[in-house]
């Protein structure tokens, strides 16, 4: 888009958010209208009426929220009763309407704090007692106030997500044997407690070291209070804390030690595991998915084409969750070697060489004339990508194997197979290395496998 469109988009934009405002009673120009960065999903926009900050939550597209099991309507909806049933979260004062002609959306308070997740990640630990007792008033609230969320059964969930591995392709082993375990060790079923579905670091807004609000409801369903508990642990939401499992805050014994006081159900590893598993699976579908919706033209990012390239983290992040089962003579086998890298050409610039040259470009000449915010983060996503190509034509192993997934679902193999976990460590090091090698498990990962070489 040209500048010049994107000052048409915009104005447009300010008009429309006006027209809103003014049917909910804020009287005044709409100013300082900025896109923040972040958000693989959704749009957020911050502005301001009168002296107050209020923030815009878009949906990307019509053709995404139709994929969606919340609309915008019920995502408002669930998050004013979060904030009625004492949660900290953000007020809705307006929904945008069709005749507002801006996309499907819901206007906010802007809430003191923000949602950087190194700015959490520095703060007292009691920030993780917080973030506990928050959970527990979201597990509180009555599911017969919020009658349209769906509901997550375990087995009904498992079997969903090995129809959305068909649907990938079936071809990734990580994930095989992830659906796998999933299968064999399924909880008996728990009464229905609303969850919010995604409540980790980066979803929470932080001031002055404390939780102010907890955002971004769209995935909020009923089910296992585990789910919740489990979802913040993943290693990539922990974002490099990879000595503390507690939402990169503390100990997983801290977190439930903190929810229980709060009210929360007792605790129970077998579960928490069964849904650390779960969900890591279901994040890595989800990356994958990211890459479908771009092609679809539902969203054509090149955030959400880079996302799906994230599937490689939750690749690792599963054999290091399921390798624990494998036997002790397979946990100590040394790695294969990996495959040597193609050979440097001489004369001629090769195509990772122009690549190079062109992410330098753009850091030099391009990113001090861009503003800090969203403008610069796209550039972030833009060098990044470009970074994937240049390794991938370096030379990256597929990560892809329907074969070796087959005889996983169907019981013929296991990590108890002589090698398998080996081989399967070195594909998935070599992957993640090409396609997000700033990952901070990789380099843990890497150091304990190749140990044994």
């Amino acid at each position: 888009m040209t500048a010049q469109a994107q000052h048409a988009a915009a104005d447009g934009l300010v008009e429309g958010l006006a027209r809103v405002m003014a049917r909910a009673g804020w009287q005044g120009a709409v100013t300082g209208l900025l896109r923040l960065s972040g958000g693989a999903n959704m749009q957020s926009w911050r502005f301001e009426v009168s002296g107050e900050a209020f923030v815009l939550r878009r949906a990307p597209s019509a053709e995404w929220v139709a994929s969606r099991q919340l609309d915008m309507a019920k995502e408002a909806a669930v998050i004013r009763a979060a904030l009625a049933g004492g949660v900290a979260a953000p007020e809705v004062v307006a929904e945008l309407a069709p005749e507002d002609d801006i996309g499907l959306g819901f206007i906010m308070r802007c809430v003191p704090g923000s949602p950087d997740p190194e700015n959490a990640l520095s703060s007292p630990p009691a920030l993780l007692d917080e973030i506990a007792a928050a959970m527990a008033k979201v597990h509180a609230l009555d599911p017969a106030t919020l009658p349209f969320l769906p509901v997550l059964e375990a087995a009904a969930g498992v079997e969903e997500l090995a129809a959305k591995f068909a649907e990938a392709g079936g071809d990734r082993p990580p994930i095989a044997l992830g659906l796998a375990w999933l299968r064999a060790n399924l909880p008996p079923p728990v009464p229905h407690t609303v969850l919010h579905g995604d409540l980790r670091i980066g979803n929470i807004m932080v001031d002055g070291g404390h939780l102010s609000a907890v955002l971004d409801w769209e995935l909020a369903h009923l089910g296992d209070p585990h789910e919740d508990l489990a979802f913040g642990c993943m290693t990539v939401w922990r974002f490099g804390r990879l000595d503390k499992r507690g939402f990169g805050l503390g100990q997983i014994g801290d977190l439930a030690r903190a929810y229980e006081a709060a009210g929360g159900v007792t605790f129970d590893p077998a579960r928490f595991r069964f849904w650390l598993v779960y969900r890591t699976v279901w994040w890595a579908l989800s990356a994958l998915s990211m890459g479908r919706g771009w092609r679809s033209g539902a969203d054509r990012s090149l955030e959400r084409v880079v996302v799906a390239r994230r599937a490689a983290e939750q690749d690792l992040d599963l054999l290091l969750l399921l390798e624990t089962d494998a036997p002790e003579a397979e946990r100590t086998r040394p790695l294969p070697p990996s495959p040597p890298p193609s050979a440097a050409g001489e004369g001629e610039p090769s195509a990772e060489e122009i690549l190079t040259a062109v992410s330098e470009w753009l850091a030099a000449t391009v990113k001090p004339h861009m503003a800090a915010g969203r403008e610069r983060f796209e550039l972030a996503v833009a060098q990044n990508a470009l970074g994937i190509v240049r390794r991938e034509l370096a030379g990256r192993p597929s990560p892809h194997d329907k074969a070796l997934c087959e005889a996983i679902l169907a019981g013929r193999t296991s990590l108890a197979e002589p090698g398998l976990l080996a081989r399967l460590r070195r594909r998935v090091l070599d992957t993640l290395a090409a396609d997000m090698p700033k990952y901070p498990a990789l380099a843990e990962a890497r150091r304990i496998w190749e140990s044994n070489t």
